[in-house]
Order: C-alpha cells, then sequence, then structure tokens
C-alpha cells in the first residue's frame, strides 16, 4: 500500500513577474514598517521570492525604494489629473480634485500611506525628488492662475496656499486611519468646504 509523503505537496505557484510581485511588496511592507524598519528577508517572504531574487533586479534597497516612489507618484498624477477638464468652473474642479484626493487615501490605502505618511528625505535621488517636484509645480501654477483671476486669495504665495490644503486633508484622514475620529459625509464635505473658503479668503 503506497503512503503519501511530503513530496505529494503541491509545488508553489510559479511567479510570472518578479520584478512586479517586489515592488508590490515593498509597497505594502513599508507602508506598515516604514523603509528603515523593513530588512530585505521581510521583504523576499512578502513577495514570494529569495533574497538575492531582490538583488538581481534591484541593486540595493535605496534603488528599490526610489523606483517604488516614482511609480507611485507617477500614479496619484494619473488619478487626480487623468482625463479631469481644467476648463470647469473652479469650484467643481476643486471639488473634483478633493473627491479624487479622497478615494485615493481610500481605495490605496498602502499607497497614500508610503507616500503622504512617511519621511522620504534621507533616501530620495535626484531623478525622484524631480517627480515629486513635477507634481507640486503642477497644482502650484494652477492655484496661482486662479490666484491671476481673482478666485484665490492673493496675500499668500500659491505654495504656501496649496500645502496648508494638502496638510488639512493629509492630517484628517491621518485623524481617522489612528481611530481618532470616524469621518462621516458630512464631516468630509464640510472640511472641503472650510478649505475652499481658505482659499478664497
Amino acid at each position: 500500500m503506497q503512503t503519501r509523503t511530503a513530496a505529494s505537496k503541491q509545488p508553489a505557484p510559479r511567479i510570472r513577474d518578479k520584478r512586479a510581485a517586489i515592488l508590490k511588496a515593498a509597497l505594502k511592507v513599508f507602508a506598515e514598517g516604514g523603509v528603515n524598519g523593513v530588512p530585505m528577508p521581510a521583504l523576499a517572504e512578502q513577495a514570494g521570492v529569495g533574497t538575492g531574487t531582490i538583488y538581481r533586479y534591484f541593486a540595493s534597497k535605496e534603488i528599490l525604494v526610489n523606483e517604488l516612489f516614482r511609480e507611485q507618484k507617477a500614479a496619484v498624477e494619473q488619478r487626480l489629473y487623468g482625463g479631469l477638464d481644467l476648463q470647469a468652473p473652479p469650484r467643481q474642479l476643486f471639488e473634483q480634485i478633493w473627491e479624487r484626493m479622497l478615494g485615493y487615501s481610500r481605495e490605496a490605502p498602502d499607497a497614500y500611506r508610503f507616500l503622504e505618511l512617511q519621511d522620504h528625505r534621507p533616501y530620495l535621488d535626484q531623478q525622484s525628488r524631480e517627480t515629486e517636484l513635477r507634481l507640486l509645480r503642477r497644482i502650484a501654477s494652477q492655484y496661482r492662475a486662479l490666484q491671476q483671476r481673482g478666485i484665490f486669495r492673493n496675500d499668500l504665495r500659491a505654495e504656501v496656499l496649496m500645502t496648508l490644503v494638502w496638510g488639512a486633508f493629509v492630517h484628517l484622514v491621518k485623524a481617522e486611519r489612528d481611530g481618532h475620529m470616524q469621518l462621516s459625509n458630512a464631516d468630509v464635505e464640510a472640511a472641503r468646504n472650510a478649505c475652499w473658503a481658505l482659499c478664497t479668503g
């Protein structure tokens, strides 16, 4: 009579795109533990690959983090501005972007946490910093255009104004995520209206 052995176990499924699997796993573990708090073996386990495999695709953790950062920044830019009608009335456009930001924070929580709630300055390279600055300049130019049209207040620089709005949004979401409050739809709408009032003075 034949007995079952450990050899009869099914082999682990083969990963077709290991690079994509590593980036996906990196987003999850870095969002949860921070870049410096996650050793490469833990990342390899999450990705389902050997630690040496990671180094075949990314020569160092810093290179991996920078590629992940640029990939996610590009995804955010597309999510916030892809297909957006920039000729729409300013209030309508502001509300649409706010809703997209909210959707991003809730539908892609790992990406949001990785990009917005961590300090990346120690390891970002020049290309990554330029990627971030490109998006910030794009937003600032929109604020500046609305200032020139007399819609947004002019007593604050566009860069300062957009930072106040984005900071308010980020900390509102963080407070909910940390369990300090539960945001209702009315809360979100009131916060959005308050930020619009801040911009228009």
